[in-house]
């Protein structure tokens, strides 16, 4: 097999030629073949002549989710259906689904990008991959699956659910690497706390974690409860799926596959480059999908961008931890509140487990913000008392995170509704005139 991290590891200059002759050749293609693409460049009033320089990307039109939706299903394709091999689709709740496409040569590309994703985590030949993503309409499952059996490793694909089986298949088949949300690896350690297995009496080492925002807290309580390095990966069905980036045991930022992806940090209100190490919104260009070429979309993820020298090697820039989507964040009362927030401040009270369920209501025009939260089980079963004086701890824990007031409720372990894909974290009931369930 070639070597697959090769290129992870050239020098930038090299890496920018590399990029720049991609992306000419993308806006040739997308304004050749896709008709939303040939009417905005010619709006724009540029042609793949007119890139000369990375630099010129700023030049170019932006895409959106709302694209894919009105162009859907094939509005965005840039070959004949005959070529499209494999078709998935977003997990969104509202409108249509997100249609995407992949030609044979996409699979391989995805394949390989899973394949380095993997290998940043020292992932081989000997390893036992453990898929708990979601299979299906879901790009998850099949991206880690396709990605394991390029460098060798044996898959089980084992998807969500099915407690028991997951926790045999753990001790029986000899697990090494779990893959999944970062919140079903905890329900996963719940059970095998109950069932009376312990992390350390298994093969697990490493864990890849993704498709929601999850903070430091998590990871420790991940590493501590799982005995695993937990590494931070990042990908959308609209790009590829997962593999656009995944952290290195450095784990100071998750390394974008950059000879595949061109990212950039903007401000999501101006659309102007944002100072190195600040928050903005991550817009991806795809350089070298087939079946649907990408410039400049908009994720809506919330992230920094770090292009300096990481002790690993790789000189692929780094974009930081996820904080929030410019769409999830919540306005409270004026003030600007994204989940991951509260969830750091959660996490910085070690007697409460890492699930909860922020509840947001409209009472007189004035919103509200309850906090629930699980506590660990021996406040639990310290009473109310203790459970009191923890939701008195966390109500000023998050003050002083967030400057906004919230009401807390601190439940017994196991209130919180436990998820096999991504964790639902927001009820906003604003306008809805209902209970949260």
């Amino acid at each position: 097999m070639k070597d697959l991290t090769a290129v992870e590891r050239v020098a930038r200059s090299e890496l920018e030629r590399l990029q720049l002759v991609r992306l000419r050749a993308l806006v040739a293609r997308a304004a050749e073949r896709v008709p939303l693409y040939r009417e905005r460049l010619r709006q724009a009033g540029v042609t793949s002549r007119d890139v000369r320089s990375l630099a010129d990307l700023r030049r170019l039109p932006f895409t959106t989710k709302s694209d894919f939706r009105d162009a859907y299903p094939f509005g965005m394709l840039a070959v004949p259906l005959d070529e499209v091999v494999r078709i998935h689709a977003s997990s969104g709740t509202t409108g249509k689904p997100t249609v995407v496409a992949y030609t044979r040569r996409d699979l391989a590309t995805w394949s390989e990008v899973m394949a380095r994703t993997l290998m940043a985590g020292g992932v081989g030949p000997r390893d036992v991959v453990h898929n708990a993503y979601g299979y299906g309409l879901f790009t998850g499952g099949l991206g880690f699956h396709y990605g394991a059996e390029l460098v060798g490793a044996a898959v089980i694909p084992i998807s969500g659910g099915f407690t028991e089986r997951q926790l045999m298949v753990f001790q029986d088949l000899g697990s090494t690497v779990l893959c999944s949300t970062p919140s079903y690896a905890l329900f996963l350690a719940e059970a095998l706390e109950e069932a009376g297995v312990a992390a350390k009496d298994l093969k697990l080492r490493v864990g890849f974690f993704g498709a929601e925002p999850w903070t430091e807290g998590m990871r420790t309580a991940l590493e501590t409860r799982l005995n695993v390095m937990a590494l931070n990966i990042y990908g959308l069905s609209e790009v590829i799926g997962p593999g656009v980036s995944v952290e290195c045991p450095e784990r100071r930022g998750m390394h974008v596959a950059e000879d595949h992806f061109l990212p950039e940090v903007l401000d999501p209100v101006t659309f102007e480059p944002v100072p190195a190490g600040a928050t903005g919104e991550l817009v991806l260009t795809g350089l070298t999908k087939e079946a649907i070429p990408l410039v400049r979309y908009r994720t809506r993820d919330l992230t920094t961008l770090d292009r300096s020298p990481c002790a690993c090697g790789r000189t692929l820039a780094r974009i930081g931890r996820i904080t929030g989507r410019t769409d999830d964040m919540l306005i409270i009362r004026g003030v600007n509140v994204y989940p991951s927030q509260i969830e750091h401040a959660l996490m910085q009270v070690p007697q409460v487990e890492p699930h909860y369920l922020l509840v947001v209501r409209r009472e007189d025009a004035l919103d509200s913000l309850e906090v629930r939260v699980e506590a660990a089980a021996a406040v639990a079963a310290a009473g109310g008392d203790a459970m009191r004086g923890l939701a008195a701890q966390l109500k000023r824990k998050i003050h002083e995170v967030i400057g906004l007031s919230a009401d807390v409720s601190v439940l017994p372990p196991k209130s919180i509704e436990r998820s096999a894909g991504k964790a639902k974290r927001v009820e906003d009931l604003r306008g809805k005139g209902g209970a949260a369930r």
